[in-house]
């Protein structure tokens, strides 16, 4: 008989969170700190979402997306999560670009970056602080039509080195692209040049242990292996509003839930087009979804020791950046991510995660042959191209796989397996979603500037703060929740 994943679970709760991603995650805790009833849903056998890990024989361990984050995110982990939590999060500085049009090694902070762009590319260092200024400057509210490549130009007119130099690692980071709004990448950008990047040292293992362990302290009740086939709906006062989930194929009450899923997941599969309007379904099926990535593990042989080359090292053989080569299936750009052994104290190990960002139906077309013989591509040319850096890594090396768009939509559910989530118009979507339909509330990767480990983070604590009055508004009225029909 299969094990009942549910078992001992209430009948109702204040709330259910469909997803653990950071988003989800971090919504829970917040909530359950308020003294809300929380129910976590988590449909993998791991939390976290992609900011997770997996482990293979040899002892190895590879993180998903511990790569890098601003120094913000030490602020709103220490405000939303525990001091414990943020004193693990420390700066890397050893970032290197090696591409044909230059080479660099940078902090990848204002202060650096403004001494390169002057000294080594002999921009005017009153158009470098202008830029600098303006960027910080940028608001969501703006109403500003420019986009990313125009923005360059302007600043820095026929220059597609500086152009390669400051898009590059945002690209890599949240999939956004030179026709996107000039806001995705200012504020992005900005957050980053604050003082730099920086990641969890301990490896995403223990960082959602931690944070399981303070979800648990809160109260919040946590489910794996649950997948939520659908939000249910009531009618009350001709308003329809959420009053349960399908997980499991078991009903489960709540007087709200928050979807950590994709928006259009959200949307168009888990509340049905039925509980929206027209319009705004219209809108929900527009939200084009972000580009996504490929990832290549490769695990050195425990004993054996990689030269400091590096923790991000962003290499390409292409002339210029474009962002159509970006992606392309055979593209030269890929970032090696380095994990020396006080990525996780106390191991002694080193591992290499290859990044290369991808489009979905590139891997999706492919036959099974097809598919397997391109993901082992991959991997060679990634370990081709990490021996100019390493000329002996290759005999290091005892563990390769490949992952795919294909396996981010199979472990993750992400719609059309993207990494990144959507692009601009998917905010407005899932800000407008509990005007739509009472009750409903969705955090996620969404807009780009809502993306990565701190966007995520932050926008969960941005919609928990909603959920909170709408419930504790719910907990004053005298009416109960509408029966399920």
């Amino acid at each position: 008989m299969a094990y009942d994943w549910l078992k001992g679970i209430e009948e109702h709760y204040d709330i259910v969170v469909i997803g653990s991603g950071l988003g989800g995650l971090t919504s829970a805790n917040v909530l359950a700190k308020c003294g809300h009833k929380v129910l976590l849903l988590e449909h993998h056998y791991q939390l976290g979402g992609l900011a997770t890990w997996f482990t293979r024989k040899g002892g190895h361990i590879f993180d998903i997306s511990l790569h890098g984050f601003p120094i913000g995110m030490i602020k709103s982990i220490r405000k939303y999560w525990s001091q414990d939590i943020a004193q693990s999060i420390v700066q890397l500085k050893g970032v290197r670009f090696i591409n044909p049009q230059f080479s660099m090694d940078t902090t990848f902070d204002r202060e650096d970056f403004t001494r390169q762009l002057v000294e080594k590319f002999k921009v005017p260092a009153e158009t470098v602080e202008r830029f600098f200024t303006d960027l910080r400057g940028m608001n969501f509210y703006d109403n500003n039509p420019e986009t990313t490549g125009q923005m360059f130009e302007r600043y820095f007119p026929g220059r597609s080195d500086v152009q390669r130099l400051l898009m590059e690692p945002i690209a890599y980071a949240n999939g956004s692209t030179l026709a996107d709004p000039a806001i995705t990448f200012g504020i992005v950008f900005s957050n980053f040049m604050s003082k730099g990047v920086y990641t969890f040292q301990g490896g995403s293992d223990v960082l959602i242990r931690k944070m399981t362990t303070e979800l648990k302290r809160n109260g919040v009740e946590i489910r794996k292996h649950v997948n939520v086939e659908k939000i249910l709906t009531a009618t009350e006062s001709g308003t329809k509003q959420v009053v349960g989930v399908v997980a499991n194929g078991r009903t489960i009450r709540c007087r709200a839930v928050l979807s950590n899923a994709n928006i259009k997941n959200t949307v168009l599969r888990l509340a049905g087009e039925e509980n929206f309007t027209a319009q705004f379904v219209a809108e929900a099926k527009a939200v084009r979804v972000n580009s996504s990535s490929c990832q290549v593990y490769l695990g050195i042989r425990k004993g054996e020791t990689l030269p400091h080359i590096g923790d991000l090292v962003f290499t390409s053989d292409e002339p210029t950046f474009s962002s159509e080569k970006l992606v392309d299936l055979h593209t030269t750009s890929r970032t090696f991510s380095m994990y020396y052994p006080d990525t996780r104290p106390g191991l002694d190990r080193y591992t290499v995660v290859v990044s290369i960002n991808a489009r979905y139906a590139d891997w999706n077309n492919l036959s099974p042959a097809g598919y397997a013989e391109e993901k082992q591509r991959l991997i060679d040319e990634s370990i081709t191209a990490l021996e100019r850096y390493i000329p002996d890594v290759r005999s290091k090396i005892d563990w390769q796989e490949a992952a795919t768009p294909r396996t981010i939509e199979y472990y993750t559910r992400h719609w059309a397996g993207t990494s990144f989530g959507t692009k601009f118009e998917g905010l407005k979507v899932s800000m407008d979603l509990p005007s739509q339909l009472r009750g409903l509330y969705h955090a996620g990767s969404v807009g780009i500037i809502m993306s990565g480990w701190l966007g995520t983070i932050n926008y969960g604590v941005i919609v928990s703060n909603q959920i909170d009055k709408f419930l504790v508004a719910q907990k004053r009225a005298p009416e109960a929740t509408p029966p399920i029909v």
